[in-house]
């Protein structure tokens, strides 16, 4: 379960690039298959579907602004043995066509490969209709779907890997921001989660950027004597059970930490498979509320996932538990 060998040995100083740089290098690994079809909803360059659609003119269809379209038209592709990718920002898809993606993709067990970019508060300037904070919530209740949140650019292009090799449909978050870029390449396997650090006192579940957030808040918390175990949990559903019940029954004090509604998200998901064994667990967020316009470390701040604001959550939570 520990797998400290995906971290890079530059991790704690790494290099930054937005984790849906990804994108462009999973599509890169399989796109030698003429099933795979990519569909834009115009929005390809900042979704990094532009560099594809320009090598494969003939496989990647153009929709506009029509997001419920796209869905209609993916499913309708997939249908015909085709492979399709369809991208779009978080808020747009699945939030604005989550209808046709229950019906015509969910409903149909259709064989599309769902991006949705510029999810979380972390977009920033573009302000709360930008913000795609209910995404996981939206695609996690749905039957037949996978949902996956990679935690950097590398996890990310792995992720794209694996939803090509999945027959059915699945979710793929990204996020817009530099972040850092702190795994090794690697297989990315569905529904499993890998331990980045032991700890004996406190386990931090977290998705997408959150992950190396939670291994320098682990750092900066063991010198101050409280040794957590971080869990990269990027397959939301199928979640992970075995992983996080082992870890959560060794320190007994689990903490999930996301850019997302606490409701419905990743600790939703921790919260419904730890009420199982009678574990409680402390979720860590966007509670109940919309995101601002602003740099999105100063986002960050407002909502309370900054590192210092995180960092004495997790501090006070731990007192509470002795």
């Amino acid at each position: 379960m520990y797998n400290d060998q995906l971290l890079l040995s530059n991790w704690r100083t790494p290099e930054l690039k937005a984790i849906r740089e990804g994108v462009e290098f999973g599509l890169l690994k399989i796109e030698e298959d003429e099933r795979v079809v990519v569909v834009s909803a115009d929005l390809a360059e900042s979704v990094k579907i532009a560099k594809f659609g320009e090598k494969y003119p003939d496989r990647f269809v153009e929709v506009g602004v029509a997001e419920q379209n796209m869905a209609g038209v993916a499913a309708g592709l997939s249908f015909t043995g085709k492979i399709p990718f369809m991208a779009s920002y978080a808020t747009f898809s699945p939030g604005r066509n989550w209808e046709q993606i229950r019906v015509s993709i969910a409903l149909s067990k259709a064989n599309v490969k769902i991006i949705g970019s510029h999810a979380g508060v972390s977009v920033g300037v573009n302000g709360p209709s930008h913000m795609g904070t209910e995404d996981i919530a939206l695609m996690r209740v749905l039957p037949n779907m996978v949902v996956l949140a990679p935690a950097d650019a590398t996890e990310c292009g792995a992720a794209i890997v694996a939803a090509y090799q999945h027959d059915g449909p699945v979710y793929i978050r990204t996020c817009r921001p530099d972040t850092s870029v702190f795994l090794k390449e690697h297989e990315f396997e569905i529904g499993k989660a890998h331990i980045l650090r032991e700890g004996r006192d406190l386990t931090i579940i977290a998705c997408g950027i959150q992950v190396h957030q939670s291994l320098v808040l682990a750092e900066s918390l063991a010198k101050i004597g409280i040794e957590c175990e971080v869990i990269n949990a990027s397959s939301i559903k199928p979640i992970d059970a075995e992983t996080i019940i082992y870890s959560a029954e060794k320190t007994k004090r689990v903490v999930t930490i996301e850019d997302h509604q606490v409701s419905g998200g990743l600790g939703g998901a921790v919260a419904e498979l730890l009420g199982q064994v009678g574990i409680k667990h402390l979720q860590l967020g966007i509670r109940d509320q919309f995101g601002v316009s602003g740099k999105w470390d100063e986002v960050y701040e407002r909502m309370g996932i900054d590192q210092e604001s995180l960092e004495k959550s997790v501090i006070d939570y731990y007192h509470d538990k002795l």
